[in-house]
């Protein structure tokens, strides 16, 4: 498994309420030809809390075929019960993932002790590589890099961090502490080059849903040390990134989606509702500067 380069969070397309099959297979293929080096399907910005265990399986199944063992796909199986994330994590693997993506449980706020035991026991019971998510923005839980080397060390499924935090000194702690064989990823678009400068192998990323060539080729700019090429690219997504989130994650993603024409509707599964109407010709002209709508 190679956690490097960008991997795109996927938005989950939706028609009446369902799952939108032949919109998902187009976006991952778009995805593909635009070179991105990986997928995550069922995160944050495709939803996956509003979906069933059902509708989980699927999504990832029909990512996983879209995909052909082009590129890896991480798939979005985590939750705050320790049983369910399990019950997802097999579902995940069922389905032909590559690896997981496990967010760090949320609302229960578990001690360092109890976040190793909530992993332990999900490798346990179905050893998959996976990728601690940590957004204390999301989850109301910071899980500091003392506790990501405790996972890392005691779980050896436990591949790599989603560093969700922006917080450059906390991502410099878990190189630090975690080892080079250890995968960093940024899970904050905004901060996505300062964190390679400090040993990032790259990100899990939400505007990459609407400009992957230019989050890929970031990424491979800095790993050849094209460093001048690497910050222009950073400068060209950097209003994009703002853009991105105007509003809550994913309304912003999926709205410019079809802005763009690369879906053909935008549709939320509630509590989400759609963009703002003031927030829509401030989301065009962004998408409009970068090239990226007519």
């Amino acid at each position: 498994m190679n956690f490097n380069g960008a991997f795109t969070a996927l938005v989950t397309p939706f028609r009446d309420g369902a799952i939108d099959e032949d919109a998902y297979r187009n976006l991952i293929e778009w995805q593909i030809e635009q070179g991105i080096d990986g997928v995550v399907p069922c995160g944050t910005t495709g939803e996956a809390a509003t979906m069933t265990h059902e509708e989980q399986g699927r999504v990832i199944r029909i990512c996983v075929e879209q995909v052909k063992g082009r590129i890896p796909v991480i798939a979005g199986a985590g939750s705050n019960n320790t049983k369910e994330a399990i019950q997802l994590t097999q579902l995940a693997k069922d389905a032909g993932a590559d690896a997981t993506l496990q967010i760090t449980p949320y609302y229960n706020k578990p001690t360092p002790g109890g976040i190793v035991a909530h992993f332990k026991a999900i490798a346990a019971e179905c050893s998959i590589p996976m990728v601690l998510y940590n957004v204390p923005g999301r989850t109301g839980l910071n899980c500091l890099p003392a506790t990501v080397a405790a996972v890392a060390k005691e779980v050896p499924e436990v591949k790599a961090v989603k560093e969700a935090t922006g917080n450059l000194r906390q991502g410099a702690e878990v190189r630090e502490l975690c080892g080079p064989d250890f995968a960093l990823l940024s899970g904050d678009d905004f901060t996505v080059l300062p964190l390679l400068s400090v040993g990032g192998n790259g990100v899990i990323s939400v505007v990459s849903n609407i400009a992957p060539k230019l989050m890929s080729d970031m990424c491979r700019a800095y790993r050849e040390q094209d460093t001048a090429k690497a910050l222009e690219l950073s400068l060209k997504l950097a209003p994009l990134n703002r853009a991105m989130f105007l509003e809550t994650n994913p309304i912003p993603v999926k709205t410019s989606l079809t802005y763009m024409g690369v879906t053909e509707r935008t549709e939320f599964r509630l509590p989400l509702v759609p963009l703002l109407a003031e927030n829509r010709e401030p989301l065009q002209r962004v998408l409009k500067d970068a090239g990226l709508m007519s």
